[in-house]
């Protein structure tokens, strides 16, 4: 993810703090250095990155820390909110009827980001369409509709139609049930007076609530340009940043937001309709910092649990927490983690997990467990109902014969079987547990998370608000 060199090599750094009573201007300096190497890696303005280190140079070695806080974590909190603030607030975006325009460059994402956006509106439980209004790339149209399909939105188009305007008109009127209605349009190589033209004319017809710019994070500090020149072209209420996943660029996207009057709306990453999330500064910052992001995670698994219970209506994730834990319970719970995504992005979330854990781990471990997994759902394909119920009954001549039908090795068959009495262990420990004694358990949790948060933890970030 952008930045993560960042929050890998800073990590080291403030581990060097451990234990120290006292910080000294040395120790501050090689905190400040490694945040500006990584930050201008990631393509961020120098300028920025100046104004950044002068900051949490001077409230370093100034400001007096709370009592009974360490020098790491006083250093770790000051980090954290300078780098909330350099990357901005989060855009306002109500859960209400409006109409969003998106504009932006060609190969900037525009087409999949309406329906990522488009999902993510139907999981807050408002009906969301698509309008298509790109007559000039070949293709727009079939990809939009596909898009829409994926996400189970409204979708309007007409891939013979060469007005985008008349487009976007009879879309809105055949869009009219809609609660949010996300309009796409047409991008060049570059801002050109005959796109803005298209997309003033657009704009006039549909009027929208919110024009919203679509950046591809590898454009790097261009984006600071290309934002500004939209900005005066149609006005920019919000901006999306696309393509996180794979660019070291993307701090330029980040930060130039900063420089304008935009503010970050949703980051994108991926190639399906659920690789977005609304951008939270607080999370973002505490993920990279390996801190974690509970409430991300939770948006995550509520959703995930939801969709795996449509699929199946007769489990009930609940019933783990009263009877037996069965095999059954573990294929449910492993196609709802697939539901949450990539697995490397869910350690991230979790307090103690990402961050330092994962920099320690080789390069293709996520991938490996994620191998692991698909072997699992296998292997449980060759068993009986009476072994995936009750797991003990495997012996020696059962695994071996699940071995054969499944295709995979006896010891992976023991490890499904080894992971299994685990998970049992663990949820036993969950049984019986009262609100209030995992509300306590989950504030641990985060104040844990980063290495000795100590009492800095609650609020809505690590540190409180």
């Amino acid at each position: 993810m952008v930045l993560d060199d960042l929050g890998s090599s800073l990590r080291g750094t403030l581990d060097n703090l451990r234990g120290k009573s006292r910080i000294s201007e040395e120790d501050v300096e090689d905190v400040v250095r490694e945040i500006q190497r990584s930050l201008l890696q990631a393509d961020v303005d120098v300028s920025l990155v100046q104004d950044l280190s002068k900051s949490i140079k001077s409230r370093a070695l100034d400001e007096d820390p709370p009592a009974g806080t360490s020098p790491r974590d006083w250093v770790l909190r000051i980090v954290y909110e300078e780098l909330v603030d350099l990357v901005g607030e989060s855009t306002d975006l109500p859960l209400e009827e409006q109409t969003i325009m998106l504009a932006g460059l060609y190969g900037s994402g525009k087409t999949t980001t309406a329906a990522k956006m488009a999902w993510w509106f139907s999981t807050k439980g408002l009906h969301p369409a698509i309008i298509q209004t790109d007559t000039d790339r070949p293709g727009a149209y079939d990809q939009a509709k596909q898009m829409a399909e994926n996400a189970e939105v409204d979708f309007y188009g007409d891939p013979d139609a060469d007005d985008p305007v008349k487009i976007a008109r009879e879309g809105l009127e055949a869009t009219e049930e809609a609660d949010v209605r996300i309009v796409d349009t047409a991008g060049r190589d570059g801002l050109n007076e005959e796109l803005i033209q298209q997309i003033e004319r657009i704009e006039a017809e549909v009027n929208p609530d919110r024009n919203l710019l679509v950046l591809d994070a590898a454009m790097g500090q261009s984006a600071k340009s290309q934002a500004a020149d939209f900005e005066s072209a149609i006005g920019i209420d919000g901006v999306i940043i696309t393509k996180l996943d794979g660019t070291a660029k993307g701090g330029g996207a980040l930060a130039a937001v900063n420089e304008t009057d935009s503010t970050i709306a949703f980051l994108g990453s991926g190639e399906t309709v659920k690789d977005i999330e609304r951008f939270e500064p607080s999370g973002f910052i505490s993920r990279l910092l390996g801190m974690g992001d509970l409430k991300q995670l939770t948006e995550r698994v509520e959703r995930a649990m939801t969709e795996t219970q449509e699929e199946d209506e007769d489990w009930d994730p609940e019933d783990m927490m009263d009877g037996p834990f069965t095999l059954h319970d573990m294929r449910k719970q492993m196609q709802t983690m697939n539901k949450m995504g990539p697995l490397d992005q869910v350690l991230d979330m979790i307090p103690g997990m990402g961050g330092g854990l994962m920099d320690q781990l080789p390069d293709d471990a996520m991938d490996v467990t994620q191998e692991r997994m698909v072997d699992f759902e296998v292997i449980m394909d060759s068993m009986t109902d009476e072994e995936l119920e009750n797991p003990r009954v495997v012996g020696q001549s059962r695994t071996e014969r699940i071995a054969r039908g499944s295709g995979k090795p006896e010891e992976r068959v023991r490890e499904l079987l080894q992971q299994h009495k685990q998970m049992e262990q663990m949820l036993k420990q969950f049984q019986g547990v009262g609100d209030g004694d995992m509300e306590r358990m989950m504030k641990q949790m985060q104040q844990g998370g980063g290495g000795g948060m100590g009492g800095l933890g609650g609020g809505g970030g690590p540190f409180g608000d």
